[in-house]
């Protein structure tokens, strides 16, 4: 059972999840037809760059073989491309394409454009003390910067 704080903590985060996600939900682009699991591999590709299957699925916490599937239909889509690994002739190397990095930029903006508006509604000792609260939570969660999110994070 949770304390009287840390319960009010733990709602007061559920409630500002919720509305974080309808941001992110209404930032990605209506003409993006990808799913979760392919928009959270969009995103790991975006911030680490190529990587060859074994590592964008560890990173996924995904079967390798789920993962080459979303990777096929992520081709088929036009949003990465496969090539030759540089470090090994025998390995594949997954990147985004410039469709799939215009696709994650486009979403980024238009996230970062809708939080700065909403956080524009604040008095600036409320920003202040929202900037010093959510470090700590973004610490404990290892939040990777807006760039290397990946439902997993690291920064």
């Amino acid at each position: 059972m949770q304390s009287g704080d840390s319960a009010r903590a733990t709602e007061a985060v559920l409630a500002a999840s919720r509305a974080l996600i309808g941001i992110a939900a209404r930032a990605m682009p209506e003409t993006a037809d990808v799913t979760l699991p392919q928009w959270r591999a969009l995103i790991v590709l975006d911030s680490e760059g190529p990587l060859n299957v074994s590592a964008l699925s560890a990173s996924l916490a995904i079967e390798p073989s789920s993962c080459t599937r979303l990777c096929d239909r992520l081709e088929r889509k036009g949003l990465i491309e496969r090539g030759l690994s540089s470090g090994s002739r025998r390995e594949m190397s997954l990147g985004l394409s410039p469709a799939g990095s215009a696709l994650v930029a486009e979403a980024i903006a238009r996230r970062r454009a809708e939080v700065d508006e909403l956080v524009g509604r604040l008095k600036p000792a409320e920003r202040r003390d929202l900037a010093a609260a959510l470090g700590p939570l973004v610490a404990a969660a290892g939040e990777a910067s807006e760039r290397a999110w990946v439902l997993g994070w690291a920064d």
